[in-house]
């Protein structure tokens, strides 16, 4: 294993990033389940097989890990939703998307809690660096959202007056609050009627089509 100079991060074997990438998706697993805080490194190695001097090789402290864990979730978040968001740009596109959202979320009974929403609440207040880190990783989830909107906006679906970007924001919140409440009410009702609001919010911006 080497440094890289100019990033200053360190360049792995093929199997040293297999074995990291190993603890990570371990770790995340862990910290979805119990949360960052309550879940010690003994537990990684034990869930992992991996020894202290391991765990140490990649992770400069449980700090780092974490960081890792966030990236991992946002890549795992950011695919699942490209599937649909990159093609995304009518109104009937945005709806399966919300079907696709509601089906996963039902699929768990409502139980799952989002990455990502649940890493926030509880790092947020507490290390600034996973703040930014978790900012970022929102900013690029709207981000997907807000390109589909704006494709939309292109082909006229949406006027030309609207803002993509904070109707992206608003759809996200929504999601969030909804996944929430899904989570304490072991329903998926409660996201269902955030994200029909949030929709129905976007379409009030629809364009006029114009008469036959």
């Amino acid at each position: 294993m080497s440094r890289n100079a100019k990033s200053g991060k360190r360049t792995l074997t093929s199997r040293g990033a297999a074995t990291k990438r190993r603890i990570v998706e371990a770790a995340a697993e862990l910290i979805y389940a119990k949360g960052a805080e309550r879940v010690s490194l003994d537990e990684v190695m034990e869930a992992t097989g991996a020894s202290r001097s391991q765990l140490y090789h990649y992770f400069e402290n449980k700090d780092a890990l974490v960081r890792e864990v966030i990236e991992i979730q946002t890549s795992r978040i950011l695919a699942a939703n490209s599937l649909h968001l990159e093609s995304l740009d009518s109104f009937e596109a945005l709806r399966v998307w919300r079907d696709a959202m509601i089906a996963a979320n039902r699929a768990e009974g409502g139980v799952g809690g989002c990455p990502l929403g649940s890493l926030a609440n509880e790092l947020a207040a507490r290390s600034e660096e996973a703040r930014h880190q978790l900012d970022q990783s929102f900013a690029a989830w709207g981000a997907v959202i807000e390109m589909g909107l704006c494709r939309m906006r292109e082909r006229g679906q949406i006027r030309i007056g609207a803002d993509p970007k904070a109707m992206a924001v608003a759809v996200l919140a929504a999601i969030q609050g909804g996944i929430l409440l899904s989570k304490t009410a072991r329903s998926s009702q409660p996201l269902e009627l955030a994200l029909d609001m949030a929709l129905s919010h976007v379409e009030r911006y629809a364009a006029e089509l114009p008469a036959n």
